[in-house]
């Protein structure tokens, strides 16, 4: 699906809802993304700074003198002659525009050591890692457009960590080797404001294909992510918001094999010590495909996650639709969401809900035979405990679920808080299902529901219990 379709795919996807009650827009939707960005009109032209597209000359010094030679004087736009250019990891600077033209790819380097560790945090964790292919970091009014192509060539990365895995598993460090496995981000905004990426299309990400951290004040519009290229890539999310705030993102297409759109905010006791929120975060008019949700919010929760908009979303065999994850160790809490003008085609589960998801790699033991002292210092920021165990109990509350039309899905809503993790405060209208199976909601309070249907192929109705003021 060409994003120059997707509007239009959109808008005949939404017809349906347009006489639909819909929620009052929050004032400060309008207050998102990146401010007027204006470059000035100077032309860096890469090629003239020695790169080559050739496809196999590495271009990385190179493209990074005229990245630097462009933000040393005032700023303007780096640009590529038509060709294939191989990099590994770039910094673009305040007041630089990376223009990535139709004709030109950008290649990842396959080889890890192209990636200089950095100071970052991954997975919620604030660790060393490598920097990203394209990295914006600790600057100002800088953007990554063009309709070109960035090809990070991420599949021996994903080899690296599907041997990794093997070993680890059978060691009982299922929980760590994630961080062990250190694959390169495709594109990295840290700790930045007003920064746009716009038009690109993204392949075979080694890891994380766009993370925004620690920044504010940041628009993706227009991306397409192509993941599941020659190949089945782990943890390839496509989009994920990190701890920042005053996002918006648009009109992007995303075919991954883990979180499609995804919020985050930080995991257990580094998570709780950082303690940075998302928040104020739209996402809108935009397409899911194969991943893990049309929106994901967790399962990094410390922070919390808030004030959120998603609205006028399409899945084609998404895992699910709205998908809050957490962990009785991670503490935080996701509310005041907003997730309406839904259509879902096939896929998983249309609302999905867990505190306490994937125990193997959420909670960390450390196996017989390991020496406390003398183990990596990201390790024990895993295993460190978090005190008092209250403080790690995520909360769930002030969900608006609307205008949902779901067909060929495998469960309606599968809700299942804890006696510690009520799911409290779920308000669902206008929603039309037609699933193999019905669902079940546990340890709920206060959920109302408005104009919902379910329509199960297996004739079931949904499963309501240990819960309060939860009728269906």
């Amino acid at each position: 699906m060409k994003c120059t379709n997707l509007l239009m795919l959109i808008a005949l996807s939404f017809l349906s809802f347009i006489v639909k009650a819909q929620p009052k827009t929050p004032l400060w939707v309008d207050k998102v993304g990146a401010k007027s960005l204006i470059f000035k009109a100077n032309i860096y032209k890469a090629n003239d700074y020695g790169a080559l597209g050739d496809g196999k000359t590495n271009n990385t010094i190179a493209i990074q003198k005229a990245i630097d030679d462009c933000a040393k004087k005032g700023g303007g736009t780096v640009t590529f002659a038509s060709g294939k250019y191989l990099i590994g990891s770039i910094f673009v600077k305040t007041g630089v525009n990376l223009k990535i033209d139709k004709d030109v790819e950008i290649l990842g380097s396959q080889n890890i050591t192209d990636y200089p560790e950095v100071d970052t945090r991954v997975a919620g964790i604030e660790m060393k890692w490598p920097a990203a292919l394209i990295n914006i970091i600790n600057q100002e009014r800088a953007s990554i457009s063009g309709a070109g192509l960035i090809n990070a060539q991420g599949k021996p990365f994903w080899e690296m960590y599907w041997n990794m895995r093997k070993d680890y598993d059978a060691k009982g460090l299922r929980w760590i080797v994630d961080y062990d496995a250190k694959r390169p981000r495709t594109i990295l905004i840290e700790s930045s404001k007003d920064i746009m990426l716009k038009d690109l299309t993204i392949q075979q990400a080694g890891f994380w294909t766009v993370q925004v951290l620690y920044s504010t004040y940041i628009t993706v519009d227009k991306i397409t992510i192509r993941n599941n290229v020659d190949g089945h890539g782990p943890s390839t999310d496509g989009i994920d918001i990190d701890s920042s705030s005053w996002i918006l993102v648009q009109n992007c297409d995303i075919d991954c094999n883990d979180d499609n759109f995804c919020l985050k905010a930080g995991r257990d006791w580094d998570g709780l010590r950082v303690n940075r929120p998302t928040e104020y975060v739209v996402i809108r008019n935009s397409i899911a495909r194969k991943g893990a949700g049309l929106l994901t919010l967790g399962s990094e929760t410390s922070g919390s996650i808030r004030h959120v908009w998603a609205t006028n979303l399409v899945g084609y065999g998404t895992g699910n639709a709205i998908n809050i994850k957490s962990a009785r160790t991670r503490g935080g809490t996701v509310e005041d969401v907003y997730f309406g003008n839904i259509t879902m085609n096939s896929g998983g589960n249309v609302i999905q809900i867990n505190p306490n998801w994937n125990p193997t790699y959420s909670y960390s033991t450390l196996p017989a035979g390991y020496n406390p002292d003398s183990i990596p210092p990201h390790w024990k920021k895993l295993l460190a405990r978090v005190e008092p165990e209250a403080k790690g109990i995520p909360k769930f509350q002030n969900i608006t679920i609307y205008n949902i039309k779901a067909t060929g899905v495998k469960k309606g809503i599968n809700a299942m808080g804890t006696d510690k993790t009520i799911l409290k405060d779920f308000k669902i209208s206008n929603m039309d299902v037609e699933a193999i199976t019905a669902g079940n909601i546990e340890y709920g309070l206060n959920w109302s529901f408005d104009k919902v249907v379910i329509k199960a192929e297996d004739k079931s109705t949904l499963k309501i219990s240990n819960s309060t003021n939860v009728k269906f």
